[in-house]
């Protein structure tokens, strides 16, 4: 497979625990899938994952060559525990068939501070320019 495109990210933790004190429920309703938020909460301090979940979409956002105005955060679904994988539907899955993606791979790292996520977007050849 040929990378398609490539995107990185980093995410301040802190931001994020902010934003769930604050509006947890507006947050979650924008940018978190189910199975995100309750993997996340199934944590002491949620923010530290979904900051990497927040960050990872962003990433394969990037990876896709398209942002948050073009593609909704839900759909691109980080999952959790052990290796993280990436889940597309709507918009963001019609994007990456458009690109001829079949597949992105994602790694992510998070301290308590800082979620750093790295996207892959692959594919079976580049696409036309």
């Amino acid at each position: 497979m040929d990378i398609v495109g490539m995107g990185v990210d980093l995410a301040e933790v802190g931001r994020v625990r902010k934003l769930l004190r604050r509006d947890p429920d507006r947050f979650r309703a924008r940018c978190f899938t189910d199975h995100e938020w309750a993997y996340a909460h199934r944590f002491k301090d949620p923010s530290e994952r979904l900051a990497a979940r927040f960050a990872g979409k962003e990433a394969v956002m990037k990876s896709l060559g398209v942002g948050w105005r073009h593609v909704p955060w839900k759909d691109i679904e980080i999952t959790g525990g052990g290796a993280p994988t990436v889940q597309l539907s709507g918009k963001a899955a019609r994007r990456a068939e458009s690109l001829g993606v079949r597949r992105v791979l994602v790694t992510i790292t998070h301290t308590n501070g800082q979620a750093l996520v790295m996207a892959l977007s692959l594919g079976d050849h580049p696409p036309l320019q």
